[in-house]
């Protein structure tokens, strides 16, 4: 393999290409280590050395370190070691890593954030967001009947209840279309007609 172009990323990075190819992303100072320059082969031991050893270990450390931060879904954190350009399978590797310490579980995710929000939010905005987040149906679901299954839409209702206060509603004083513009607002966040109107009959 020849070094085809070596540019520089930032101030201390450099992004390397090999026969013409993005390659990968290596330190300044690991250059002269490692014997690369741009016109010149690589050598077999020093290509080996890092796709298969300072980029693991590198992706690995990168992946707990933002793990120490905040929680990730899988795909955030996939994207996030996309981002500072680590090759896919060594993306991969990172991923499994930390997925075998549980450092990463998208179903403790899950859990932990619907735990958190539905007093907050609407069922339909909290699975919006999760799967904007990268969730797949198959683990977000069971876990939303599961946490869903005793509270028998009360928690929204309560939520719903509170906006209705906020929107100053009064089932004497506000008008049909007053009435229309919160519906259709509390619709927007997700809460279905039946609920709102459940909450808007027992404010009266």
């Amino acid at each position: 393999m020849v070094v085809t172009d070596v540019v520089e990323l930032d101030k201390k990075r450099c992004k390397v290409y090999l026969d013409g190819e993005f390659a990968f992303v290596i330190y300044k100072g690991e250059l002269k280590e490692f014997g690369i320059k741009a016109g010149q082969k690589i050598s077999e031991a020093s290509y080996q050395e890092i796709v298969g050893m300072v980029l693991p270990k590198r992706a690995k450390l990168r992946a707990m370190n933002l793990l120490q931060k905040k929680d990730y879904t899988e795909k955030q954190l996939r994207d996030k070691l996309l981002e500072g350009l680590y090759p896919k399978d060594i993306v991969d590797e990172a991923i499994e890593y930390v997925k075998s310490y549980r450092y990463l579980d998208d179903e403790r995710y899950v859990r932990d954030y619907i735990t958190y929000q539905m007093s907050i939010r609407s069922k339909a905005r909290i699975i919006q967001d999760l799967n904007g987040k990268g969730i797949s149906k198959d683990i977000l679901m069971p876990i939303i009947e599961e946490l869903y299954a005793e509270d028998e839409g009360e928690s929204e209702l309560e939520q719903i209840k509170k906006l209705l206060v906020k929107k100053h509603f009064d089932h004497l004083s506000t008008d049909v279309k007053e009435k229309q513009k919160i519906i259709a607002f509390l619709m927007r966040k997700g809460y279905n007609l039946s609920s709102i109107k459940r909450a808007m009959e027992e404010e009266i």
